[in-house]
């Protein structure tokens, strides 16, 4: 999938969000420590530092959530991850998005911090993100 396919599904399933534009997505899979694991309508972006996996982001498509397709998105970035070496895996999400933090928690992610105003709004609303973390091994 090309980062100008990613920055459009991105901004698709965030649009409350400011959207990832195609030459950051680009910037970022740039790093041989980032990757990407992607369908036809979704992807997962995440990198790996060490023994740590950080989930970037994952988005899906409006009219394909609910389906199980970010539990697939997930799964497969965290086979991904063990295979570079990673033995935890960690990830931010909005406090308020009760589907992101539903779909973690039932893949095993635990709460285990917060950050307070992480992300922004394009109104200037700040959210604060939950820090939730997963043993991969």
């Amino acid at each position: 999938m090309t980062p100008e396919a990613m920055a459009a599904i991105y901004a698709a399933a965030f649009p409350h969000s400011r959207a990832w534009s195609a030459a950051e997505i680009s910037d970022m899979l740039a790093s041989p420590l980032t990757f990407a694991i992607s369908g036809d309508v979704g992807f997962a972006l995440g990198r790996v530092i060490a023994d740590e996996a950080e989930l970037l982001t994952i988005a899906v498509t409006p009219d394909h959530q609910g389906q199980g397709l970010g539990l697939i998105l997930l799964d497969q970035f965290e086979t991904e991850s063990k295979t570079r070496g990673a033995c935890w895996a960690i990830l931010e999400v909005a406090q308020d998005n009760a589907a992101a933090l539903a779909l973690y928690t039932r893949a095993g992610y635990e709460i285990c911090g917060e950050r307070p105003s992480y992300y922004s709004r394009p109104d200037g609303e700040q959210i604060t993100a939950s820090l939730m973390k997963k043993a991969l091994r």
